[in-house]
């Protein structure tokens, strides 16, 4: 399944080019898996009741074009790959036009108290019913 969020982009997320700033894109990033995993009933609340977290090993960010000062930003987040110790997400930023700004792809490692962890079947079960294939069109 593909999860979408919204933002505006305000003057205090920006560089002095009206940009946004390259740290703020993890900030956004983050707030739109966040968003995805409620969706799924797996919100970070839910995670810390099973004693479960996502530990981010790699990260792999391809800037395509600036997002502007008050652009209205969508935001498109996908798992393809899940198994019991990793999950791979993708994750699109769009400008109001539809025009791909940003791409990034996240590995996250399943951990509890820190240390890898293979998730348990039921919670397994849970994300995989979100994978999803293929690239939105």
């Amino acid at each position: 399944m593909i999860f979408e969020f919204q933002k505006r982009i305000y003057g205090y997320e920006c560089d002095v080019y009206g940009h946004l700033n390259n740290a703020n894109y993890l900030q956004l990033l983050e707030a739109a898996r966040v968003e995805a995993m409620i969706k799924m009933g797996m919100s970070i609340k839910r995670m810390r009741e099973l004693n479960l977290q996502i530990l981010i090993r790699n990260f792999n960010l391809d800037y395509k074009r600036a997002v502007q000062h008050e652009d209205l930003i969508t935001i498109r987040s996908w798992f393809d790959e899940i198994s019991r110790i990793k999950q791979h997400w993708i994750q699109q930023i769009y400008d109001s036009s539809g025009r791909l700004c940003f791409e990034a792809q996240m590995l996250g490692v399943f951990a509890s108290e820190g240390r890898a962890q293979r998730l348990p079947v039921e919670v397994f079960e849970v994300f995989h019913l979100y994978q999803e294939s293929k690239a939105p069109s």
